[in-house]
């Protein structure tokens, strides 16, 4: 399987922290998936990073470099997708990734309750 992390979700597992359910981790860590963050949850970082609405044990640079996640960049067909998206959530960094992962189809992996309102059949 291939699984794109909510920037919460990437965060949890880089800082090993009790808040990331134990499903969502057995799945991060499964050899067979293939496991992908978005350069919007990199750029989401930074920002609440520079606010300092966010503490890191480590440095962005090294947040990202340590893990063997691959980055997805920002394409003008995610663009075109988020355009056709309904209003459920305002986060602009949230609903870029709801549509990286339908373009890409990938499985987004959250627990943001309005996020998941995305995806009712799950």
């Amino acid at each position: 399987m291939k699984y794109l992390l909510d920037t919460h979700i990437f965060i949890w597992w880089s800082e090993d922290s009790p808040r990331l359910d134990k499903k969502i981790r057995s799945l991060i860590i499964n050899s067979q998936n293939t496991v992908y963050v978005s350069i919007a949850s990199v750029w989401e970082t930074s920002i609440k990073l520079s606010l300092k609405k966010l503490h890191l044990r480590t440095s962005l640079a090294k947040l990202f470099d340590q893990q063997k996640i691959e980055i997805v960049p920002i394409k003008i067909e995610h663009a075109v997708t988020l355009s056709k998206l309904p209003h459920i959530h305002k986060d602009p960094f949230d609903r870029m990734l709801v549509a990286q992962a339908q373009s890409e189809n990938l499985t987004l992996l959250t627990i943001d309750p309005k996020i998941l309102q995305y995806y009712p059949h799950k």
